[in-house]
């Protein structure tokens, strides 16, 4: 007669792993394969996605939920009081997606009013001793370097790179694969596919390398990274504000990024928001 043999345990199968010598919550709930480590506090409001580690002395406390397969580094503080003194103790929200590295001593505070959030999406990137205040919402594969010190209110689109040491103001908007210098001042809103370097900041050029790195240089895309440039152009090197450059853009048909650079301009202009960041030299 054969051997019978119990089928492997894999880590969605494995029981949530706590050292002894952190603290959780009993009403914590944490997903099969998540590892909490030494001196780690878990509050009772805290939902943690499937074999997401949380390295030792990391605090996660509030009402805060992360998915799955994310990595907490030592230090890191999610979830607590926002530093708004407008907060008045409601039960508002950090929320944050799955595959995410948070770096050491990163700390990201929830929102300030009822039934707001503070969100995180996918696959991001926190280096060491970044902030992230109120109610901020970044989306999907960015990278922000050491020492950002993000304010409330502040949106950041997919694919953004943003250097180290720097703040941005609140209520700014960076746009989708822009890259930002470090050391740079951010006080207005940057555009999407834009290289942005200064203090105070100003507009260089078009992401060209990040471009490329995302495969937007392909043969295929060619006459759509070419009618980026030219747009870019238009707004940026011509003798128009950006008001005229933008009706200047619309009168041909626009292919997404350019379309994406334009729509984001045009909401920068005209939503109450801090406005476009000026080109070098430029307006």
């Amino acid at each position: 007669m054969s051997e019978q043999r119990s089928p492997a345990v894999t880590a969605e199968d494995r029981p949530p792993q706590i050292h002894p010598l952190a603290v959780v919550d009993s009403r914590a709930e944490l997903a099969a394969g998540v590892v909490i480590g030494p001196g780690a506090v878990v509050g009772p409001d805290v939902r943690i996605g499937s074999n997401t580690w949380v390295g030792p002395h990391a605090v996660l406390d509030g009402r805060l939920v992360i998915g799955d397969h994310n990595k907490i580094f030592p230090g890191a503080c999610l979830g607590l009081e926002p530093q708004d003194l407008k907060y008045k103790g409601a039960p508002t929200e950090v929320v944050i997606g799955h595959h995410n590295t948070i770096r050491e001593c990163v700390t990201i505070n929830r929102a300030t009013d009822e039934g707001e959030q503070t969100r995180i999406g996918d696959h991001n990137l926190l280096m060491a001793y970044c902030h992230l205040g109120h109610n901020c919402l970044l989306g999907n594969g960015i990278v922000m370097s050491n020492g950002i010190q993000v304010a409330g209110h502040v949106l950041i689109e997919d694919k953004a790179v943003i250097g180290g040491c720097l703040g941005i103001h609140q209520f700014v908007q960076i746009g989708g694969m822009a890259m930002v210098g470090g050391m740079t001042r951010v006080d207005r809103d940057v555009p999407p596919y834009c290289l942005v370097e200064g203090h105070p900041g100003r507009v260089r050029g078009l992401n060209r390398v990040g471009l490329r790195r995302r495969g937007l240089d392909r043969k295929d895309q060619g006459q759509e990274i070419k009618q980026l440039q030219d747009v870019w152009a238009l707004l940026y090197r011509s003798d128009n504000v950006i008001a005229e450059g933008l009706r200047l853009a619309r009168e041909q048909p626009l292919m997404p990024l350019a379309d994406h650079l334009c729509s984001f301009l045009e909401g920068s202009i005209s939503q109450g928001r801090r406005g476009p960041m000026p080109a070098v030299g430029g307006r």
